[in-house]
């Protein structure tokens, strides 16, 4: 579609009521070529089609899931920030609904309408909310709710991640490991295996939130051949309103960028700043891999075919980590730099052997530089915060025992992307289990946040096939 202005986009709308209608008649016509099944704590999720429809199938397939994130964002967002969910919602609608892409507003028009069709209740603004949720509470409201000129976003790590290739893996593939790192209440719903085959554009597969376009934790596979991952940049503390939200952006990347340089204009045009990453990208045609790095005056791009990339939350470019970030960790063992020493020390303890095995045994590592010792903790690669005193931290924002850390794995080489496929382990990635009521009782504090959290036990490492035909994924113990 090509749609000049938002307003065009609002008289088009029209049209769809009709569809809306029609589709009511026969809404499995507009499922036909999609389905959804749930194993070992994934949801796989394939979707097909038009904008509209694959977000109806979306909807329709995940309604009760998606009602759900939504009720528990709203009502942690107030305990939080001291505003309902409203407030963020207009914002919402006034920062990024006229700048969203138009075949986004379609497929997330189609989302509310097959959550509604499956008898739940969403609205389109809600779900610009939900997508836009990390960018809203951590970029932009500190940057309206402080009236100073500087200001830091809560400071938290969120995941470790590594991509390599070459002379450093086993076969000389790329491969690439992520764990994904944020408070409970919000991580613990990227169990969404999001599987996109769009008329415009390559096919995508991401890790996701039910109700999600995009991946956001992120972790992905592209019909194009990129496969890529990322780490949000701490202390990041620039942001433009007028831009593009980061979630609209980024799915356009994934659906429509062939190379890695192409990828990367995309998340540049029309940048607002939001969600800073440095993203870790590979391209399985090139056998080259990448790291982007993105804040907003300040970019860049860094390839090689022969090393490897690591992820620790922290900028490698001198630009955007001095001149964009504030109390930064890169130097701190005591935070963030812990982990960058460690990653270092694990790719280089295992250059030439790098594979799926061992990518899965670096994500699970416990080592904490700082205190020297096998300790889960906030500054092992696999993070434990829900354990952690912080009684050693650098300048991090996190709380003693705060509920919250590493909630997965997920680890690809170039030959299973090529299929996209991949292994992925629900539950933190050294597979201990968090359990609501034994960690209450030990930690009372956070009692507030016990209807917000779920239980995730123990699971098994997961291959999920992307292949259309296999609609079970096996699994490895």
């Amino acid at each position: 579609m090509n749609i000049k202005s938002y307003q065009e986009y609002i008289v088009m709308r029209f049209t769809h009521l009709k569809r809306k209608v029609d589709m009511n008649n026969d809404i499995e016509c507009y499922m036909a070529n999609s389905y959804c099944f749930r194993e070992n704590g994934w949801t796989f999720l394939h979707i097909e089609g038009a904008p509209y429809e694959r977000g109806f199938q979306h909807g329709y397939h995940l309604a009760k899931d998606i009602s759900k994130v939504f009720k528990n964002l709203a009502a942690i967002t107030f305990l939080n920030t001291g505003k309902e969910i409203e407030y963020f919602i207009e914002a919402a609608h006034t920062l990024f609904s006229p700048s969203i892409d138009s075949e986004f507003i379609e497929e997330l028009r189609g989302i509310a309408d097959g959550v509604s069709a499956a008898g739940c209740k969403i609205s389109f603004d809600a779900l610009v909310v939900m997508n836009g949720y990390i960018e809203l509470i951590y970029y932009w409201w500190p940057s309206v709710k402080d009236s100073r000129i500087s200001w830091v976003k809560d400071k938290t790590e969120h995941c470790s991640a590594f991509i390599a290739a070459g002379d450093a893996t086993k076969d000389n593939e790329i491969v690439m490991g992520h764990n994904t790192w944020w408070d409970f209440f919000l991580a613990q719903y990227f169990y969404v295996i999001l599987d996109i085959i769009p008329t415009d554009g390559y096919r995508v597969m991401m890790q996701c939130i039910p109700g999600f376009i995009h991946s956001m934790s992120d972790f992905f596979i592209t019909g194009a051949g990129i496969m890529g991952t990322a780490t949000t940049i701490n202390g990041f503390n620039k942001y433009k309103e007028g831009g593009v939200p980061e979630f609209s952006r980024v799915r356009k990347a994934k659906q429509y960028g062939s190379t890695i340089d192409e990828w990367a204009r995309i998340m540049e045009k029309e940048n607002n700043g939001g969600i800073a990453n440095s993203w870790l990208l590979g391209d399985i045609n090139t056998k080259e891999i990448a790291r982007f790095e993105l804040g907003l005056v300040y970019s860049s791009l860094d390839k090689l075919k022969n090393g490897f990339f690591t992820g620790f939350n922290e900028a490698e470019d001198p630009r955007i980590r001095n001149l964009e970030c504030e109390n930064t960790e890169y130097n701190d063992i005591r935070g963030n730099g812990s982990r960058k020493v460690r990653w270092k020390q694990l790719m280089e303890m295992n250059y030439g052997k790098i594979d799926i095995e061992n990518a899965e045994f670096m994500l699970e590592d416990h080592y904490d530089i700082y205190l020297g010792i096998y300790q889960p903790g906030n500054r092992t690669i696999c993070g434990h915060w829900d354990v952690d005193p912080f009684e050693f931290t650098g300048m991090t924002g996190n709380k003693p025992y705060n509920p919250g850390g590493a909630v997965d794995g997920k680890v690809v080489s170039s030959s299973y992307a090529k299929d996209f496929s991949f292994w992925a382990r629900y539950g933190r990635s050294c597979c201990e289990p968090f359990y609501v009521d034994e960690f209450l009782k030990k930690h009372p504090q956070w009692e507030w946040q016990r209807e917000f959290l779920l239980d995730r036990p123990t699971q098994p490492w997961t291959l999920v096939r992307g292949n259309k035909c296999t609609k079970s994924p096996g699994y490895k113990i």
